[in-house]
């Protein structure tokens, strides 16, 4: 209550001394001079005038704040804002806020200096004031208030200063009152920061949850395709050594060892930990050793695999469903049978691990469905996020050469 009788005091005395200099230059135009009640009389209005726009200020910022202190109750206003994003983002939502304001008319951004310049129209709060432009409380006409806003760039933030006052000079404070549009406006740019940032954050948040949900989708999808293939080929040995029993147990037997050689190494891997060129050679390995006691001298396989390539990431069973397309498409079906190459190279940050045969080729009649060679495509793109391909051509001068290209390891440089 103090400081809103202090305030409308402050701008009674400021008129009242402009009346008494007005009266004082009426007094001393000759024979003019005489009249005193024109002056008083015009006195007296523009205190009414003053009074009662002072109380209407007064009721309206308390309206808008909640409260009436020194700070809410001046025309201009400053507000100081931490935004947690880096300075241009928080620069884009500033110009953002201040574009949506009721009334804004000119809004100049300078996007490399961080500065923006706006003018906003000045609404009639309560309709049309008393004496239109007249009243002199309406600041001799000006109808404008100003926007003046800077981004500061920090570490981590942006910190955002902005000025929402009249358009006319701090001397005009002393006589005028802007009924709370520069605070109106001030608050406004406030809520729509805050409001822009929490819809940010909630953005965020809701791209870590599919980001998780799609890698926990991405997981399923991997594991799916995984059982996809290891069934296929244990169920092709288990039937094989269950037919060499009937007719030859010795190499039934030495299948069936080979079987178990097959699943040491792979039993002991878990389901969504990575495999390596070493390991799956070593399972690619023990299945042609399967094949070689079915087909015998039929078979015969080539490997060239450097020891410093074998550390290379490889999703399971991916070598070993490329072997066993070269073997049932390629050389099962030719009575002379064929060699399987599997062979690794690396050129600058990839390597190829290509499986080749010189069988019945692309145009046999046993290429079967694709299924084998489309889960390892769909494989290749989950595990590597686009970065790995899967390549197959004809061989030369017979066969299939099917080439794998995924992401090489970084080499350790060791300093002495």
């Amino acid at each position: 209550m103090f400081k809103s009788l202090v305030f409308v005091i402050r701008i009674a005395i400021a008129w009242a001394l402009a009346s008494a200099l007005f009266v004082g230059f009426w007094s001393g135009i000759p024979l003019i001079g005489r009249w005193d009640f024109p002056p008083v009389a015009l006195g007296m209005v523009v205190m009414a005038f003053v009074v009662a726009g002072a109380f209407s200020h007064l009721r309206r910022v308390r309206l808008i704040a909640g409260h009436v202190d020194g700070g809410a109750l001046g025309n201009r206003h400053r507000r100081q804002i931490e935004i947690p994003f880096e300075a241009g983002q928080a620069f884009d939502l500033l110009d953002a806020a201040i574009r949506e304001l009721p009334g804004i008319e000119t809004v100049l951004s300078a996007r490399d200096s961080l500065q923006i310049r706006a003018q906003v129209n000045r609404p009639d709060s309560y309709t049309q004031s008393a004496l239109g432009r007249w009243n002199p409380l309406s600041g001799f006409g000006t109808q404008h208030n100003q926007i003046r806003a800077t981004v500061t760039p920090t570490a981590d933030t942006g910190s955002v200063t902005f000025i929402c006052e009249p358009q006319v000079g701090a001397w005009s404070d002393w006589f005028f009152v802007d009924d709370g549009t520069n605070l109106e406006n001030a608050e406004a740019i406030t809520r729509a920061i805050t409001r822009r940032v929490a819809d940010a954050r909630r953005g965020e948040q809701m791209a870590a949850v599919r980001t998780a949900t799609e890698k926990e989708l991405t997981v399923a999808k991997l594991n799916l395709l995984h059982a996809q293939v290891e069934p296929h080929f244990l169920y092709n040995t288990l039937a094989s050594a269950q037919l060499l029993t009937r007719s030859d147990p010795a190499r039934a037997e030495e299948m069936l060892g080979h079987l178990i050689q097959y699943l040491r190494h792979s039993l002991p891997r878990t389901e969504d930990s990575p495999s390596t060129l070493g390991a799956e050679l070593e399972r690619a390995l023990a299945y042609l050793e399967i094949m070689k006691v079915r087909m015998g001298n039929r078979l015969d396989v080539q490997v060239d695999v450097p020891e410093s390539l074998r550390a290379t990431k490889l999703p399971a069973m991916m070598l070993q469903t490329l072997v066993e397309n070269a073997i049932k498409h390629g050389l099962e079906p030719r009575t002379g049978g064929g060699t399987v190459w599997i062979r690794a190279r690396r050129a600058d940050d990839t390597v190829a691990i290509t499986v080749a045969d010189d069988g019945e080729g692309l145009g046999g009649k046993t290429n079967g469905t694709g299924i084998g060679l489309k889960n390892v495509r769909e494989r290749l793109k989950l595990a590597f996020d686009g970065a790995a391909s899967l390549a197959v051509v004809a061989n030369f001068p017979a066969g299939v050469a099917a080439t794998l290209t995924v992401p090489a390891e970084r080499e350790t440089v060791r300093h002495d």
